[in-house]
């Protein structure tokens, strides 16, 4: 399982909605918040004057965030690394939470940069967003942003639902791509999270989008994990749905089929940054990160971390900037 919050959800339907209901949205997730900061206790609050968050902000360093998830807190530490590299005043703030917590973070200034992705941050925004690709989702996201909020280049590198098969199912059916599924769809097996079966993206999506209906779905309740990896390799399932920088992917030398329909929505990761905080020279540097990190980056930073080695996300980062040369 890939360690972040999602909103997996790809609403074909509905217009781009006016400021107002995106401000409801963000403003829907204060009482999370609150609950949140209620159970970790007063002097967590992101959102508190007085906090370091707020100081470090106010005194012109930046915070980086992360969310709850491992994937966040790495890619956290990458924005760190470079930051502190280039002589910017830099502290972190980890496991701050969901989507709706983390915004609000950087809305009130508590939080200067957290990690995001691309598609689900446009779908928090928008519920009605009908933008897919990359190069959409891109498009889309400046007018979706509440006030204050920029988001910045996006890197090559996605953690995206795919469908993912053994390369001995890729080999017999010719499969490179869920299109290929179409004709061979009612002899395979899919499985993935109970929801699958009704998300718009899950199985009415392949039905739509590729005229594919399994021969059955298996609800399978740990996200591309353990569970859904032994089904797919022993064959119980031919199909799974597995996040797409899940190291057990190349560990295990499977097939990641193609999805020309976008069937699945974009989520590159990209920084979301409090406009006001953030200066001309901070963005390029994290562009330059951006710039740099591909998918297979992420898979390996992936596997150093959540793996047997067990590594501190922060020395796998310093590890990944010094490489690629962004500490220099």
């Amino acid at each position: 399982m890939n360690n972040h919050p999602r909103i997996n959800a790809h609403n074909q339907g509905g217009k781009n909605r006016p400021q107002t209901a995106r401000r409801s949205v963000l403003a829907a997730g204060t009482a999370a918040l609150a609950l949140v900061l209620a159970a970790c206790g007063g002097g967590s609050n992101p959102l508190e004057e007085g906090t370091p968050g707020s100081e470090a902000s106010s005194g012109g360093s930046l915070v980086i965030g992360s969310s709850g998830g491992t994937e966040s807190q790495i890619i956290a530490e990458l924005y760190a690394g470079a930051l502190t590299a280039a002589g910017f005043d830099v502290s972190t703030k980890p496991g701050i939470g969901s989507r709706e917590v983390y915004v609000k973070a950087v809305e009130e200034g508590s939080v200067d940069v957290i990690p995001d992705y691309s598609g689900n941050l446009l779908l928090f925004l928008d519920t009605g967003a009908t933008a897919a690709s990359a190069k959409d989702v891109m498009a889309a996201l400046p007018a979706a942003l509440p006030e204050g909020l920029s988001v910045l280049e996006p890197a090559a590198a996605e953690s995206k639902d795919a469908m993912v098969v053994t390369k001995a199912t890729a080999e017999k059916h010719k499969l490179t791509s869920i299109e290929d599924m179409a004709p061979v769809c009612g002899e395979l097996v899919i499985g993935a999270n109970p929801e699958f079966a009704e998300r718009e993206y899950g199985l009415p999506g392949l039905k739509a989008n590729y005229n594919c209906v399994p021969k059955s779905f298996e609800p399978i309740n740990d996200y591309g994990g353990p569970t859904t990896l032994n089904a797919l390799i022993t064959d119980k399932i031919q199909v799974a749905d597995i996040y797409t920088t899940t190291p057990s992917i190349e560990d295990n030398d499977l097939v990641v089929l193609e999805d020309p329909k976008n069937n699945f929505i974009a989520q590159q990761v990209l920084p979301l940054v409090r406009t006001d905080s953030v200066d001309d020279a901070a963005a390029k540097v994290l562009n330059e990160v951006s710039a740099a990190l591909t998918t297979e980056d992420l898979i390996d930073l992936n596997r150093q971390v959540s793996g047997d080695e067990k590594r501190n996300p922060s020395d796998a980062a310093a590890d990944w900037l010094s490489k690629k040369g962004l500490t220099d």
